[in-house]
């Protein structure tokens, strides 16, 4: 999973990231024109593959990971010119979802430059940052296509495409993202190139000082109302990622958090894009897989391999829970809890797989 962090320039995006990732990227970076963005990879903390180590002892455990990218800060200010580079929107593109850092923190010199914190306005100008970018993309997709019809080239899945777009393009205009468009199959297939960022899943992360983090119910709710939000304090929590775990805990039971950013953050994404893990045990290693919930064991037998995927027969299963209780596999299948199931079982979350296959 690829989740990028976009904001506003001094939003706190940067401290975030190294909150998330443990790393200790320059937080002053993009107020001095720096412009690549940070890159850093986390495990996902599952307490269910640490299980499956201990019982199976193979030589390595392979945890599902998700990559943050932490872009450069925006300026708000998209009128003359596309909000992001042509590098950065590439980047963007390639997201499985968008977290956005909004400022609700106060500092002296910030608010000099910038004013009181803001996040609701803030959340609205950089929503509008991203359809104004994917309105750029589909009007120049759509002049294209009008001058490949002047030239005589015409075929239906041009048509479908056309049409999606000026229903996109109507949308966008109206100031609404498209993450709010209903669309058919095949019209959500005609555009799926296209990568637009504001279809894809958006997550508010209300950056709050320590002082006045778990005080903001009410500008929660108000942001609840349009958009999924989570609030960390960055500063804070920046800082205990550079701790020992036992001294972190200390710290965390102080402001009543009960997780780190990184594990509040992954559980929040999970939910948010409808994604559960599957395992795959074997002497080698144990291995978690994430995919989106609803994909069936055929979906999941390309996650592991294509060659899965094209010689399927079918999938050995049974859940983590089942394993638990059942003691050991044997105790699974004297209780008749091993499944055998064709390729168009419905994975679930916590299911291990074994995918028998011809070559």
């Amino acid at each position: 999973m690829k989740i990028g962090l976009i904001g506003l320039q001094n939003s706190g995006k940067t401290t975030i990231f190294n909150a998330l990732t443990g790393l200790d990227a320059d937080t002053t970076s993009y107020a001095t024109q720096k412009i690549e963005p940070n890159l850093g990879i986390v495990e996902v903390a599952d307490f269910r593959i640490d299980k499956l180590w201990e019982i199976y002892k193979p030589e390595k455990e392979v945890k599902a990971i998700i990559e943050y990218i932490d872009f450069v800060g925006l300026t708000g200010d998209s009128k003359n010119d596309a909000p992001f580079s042509s590098s950065s929107l590439a980047l963007i593109k390639n997201t499985d979802a968008l977290g956005l850092v909004v400022r609700n923190f106060e500092n002296e010199i910030i608010s000099q430059l910038l004013g009181k914190p803001n996040p609701q306005k803030d959340i609205e100008l950089i929503d509008s940052e991203l359809i104004i970018s994917d309105l750029i993309i589909a009007e120049a997709r759509l002049e294209k296509i009008e001058l490949a019809e002047k030239r005589g080239i015409k075929d239906s899945a041009m048509q479908v495409e056309k049409k999606t777009l000026q229903k996109a393009v109507e949308h966008l205009n109206n100031d609404a993202s498209l993450r709010t468009l209903a669309l058919t199959e095949n019209e959500e297939k005609s555009i799926r190139g296209f990568r637009f960022i504001s279809q894809k899943p958006l997550m508010i992360i209300l950056n709050s000082e320590e002082n006045n983090y778990g005080k903001n119910e009410n500008l929660i709710l108000e942001i609840e109302k349009k958009y999924n939000v989570i609030e960390f304090a960055g500063e804070f929590e920046m800082e205990l990622s550079k701790l020992s775990e036992e001294e972190a805990r200390e710290f965390m039971e102080d402001l009543n958090i009960k997780e780190s950013a990184r594990k509040r953050l992954t559980i929040f994404s999970y939910e948010l894009m409808g994604y559960i893990s599957f395992f795959t045990i074997g002497k080698d290693e144990v291995r978690a897989w994430t995919i989106r919930k609803g994909k069936n064991a055929l979906f999941a037998a390309g996650k592991i391999h294509s060659d899965l995927e094209r010689g399927f027969i079918r999938a050995e299963c049974f859940s983590f829970e089942d394993l638990i209780s059942a003691g050991s596999q044997k105790g699974i299948k004297e209780k008749g809890l091993f499944r055998l199931e064709g390729k168009n079982y419905l994975v679930q979350d916590g299911d291990i797989i074994c995918i028998r296959f011809n070559v």
